[in-house]
């Protein structure tokens, strides 16, 4: 089974330049394959990781549910689902690609929230590392799509409300006794005095602080680039706080 890597936080807080920088220090350092999964309705991890996406379950479901793929002679709907998801795998270099996509229509998103409970859950055995960048605030966990995690790092930015939201996150997965074994916070975008200022908030969490990514003008331009984060060089200053997080975690 994979060891699991989860990133969670409210919108905004950089889940999906952690989650990329990851993924490129676990490569950087041999720990592969990597089967990387973008739970969030509005995905772009493909473009951090530089990636085509290839499909998203929640495509495929409504081709299928609109009849825009026959099911084949002998097949249910389940298992032309779970073809069609290994075939929309987008595969990289040591990393593959599993899209979550958005809802589909005006429907129930718990379907697709099913599926990829089951699809993280069989792939997974074929790859000894799994990163999940997970939709903005809590409704993956309620519906237990973020379960079974060696390490679940939570974000918030340099802003009280942002840390009392990372607090959230820690309750609720007390409350429904998920499977996570360790938990820590990471604050994004800091600044030199924005970590004391907040130090308060930080305690009331009761997570550990296991580390700071720092304001970065060049995160900034590669977005508007359309550069892949995962280009970024050595000596970047959130390269270097993420290289020193997952060593703080022991995952490196």
């Amino acid at each position: 089974m994979a060891f699991h890597i989860a990133v969670a936080g409210k919108g905004g807080t950089g889940k999906t330049t952690l989650c990329s920088l990851i993924i490129r220090q676990l490569l950087k350092a041999g720990k592969k394959p990597i089967l990387a999964v973008d739970a969030d309705a509005n995905a772009n991890l493909n473009e951090a990781l530089g990636m085509e996406i290839e499909g998203s379950i929640a495509d495929i479901i409504v081709r299928i549910n609109n009849n825009l793929e026959p099911l084949p002679a002998g097949m249910t709907k389940d298992q032309f689902v779970e073809y069609k998801v290994h075939q929309s795998l987008s595969e990289g270099e040591n990393v593959d690609l599993l899209v979550m996509g958005g809802p589909e229509g005006a429907g129930c998103y718990c379907y697709a929230n099913n599926l990829l409970r089951g699809f993280i859950g069989e792939l997974s055995k074929s790859y000894p590392y799994l990163v999940m960048d997970n939709e903005a605030g809590l409704e993956h966990l309620s519906r237990r799509t973020t379960q079974n995690v060696d390490v679940l790092f939570i974000t918030s930015d340099s802003s009280a409300r942002g840390v009392r939201s990372a607090g959230r996150v820690r309750e609720l997965v007390g409350n429904l006794k998920l499977d996570i074994k360790k938990m820590y916070l990471v604050i994004t975008r800091v600044d030199e005095n924005s970590i004391n200022a907040l130090q308060q908030e930080i305690e009331k969490t009761a997570l550990e602080l296991i580390g700071t990514i720092p304001a970065d003008q060049q995160v900034t331009e590669f977005d508007i680039a359309g550069k892949p984060l995962v280009s970024l060089s050595d000596d970047s200053p959130v390269v270097k706080a993420v290289d020193e997080i997952l060593r703080k975690a022991a995952i490196l």
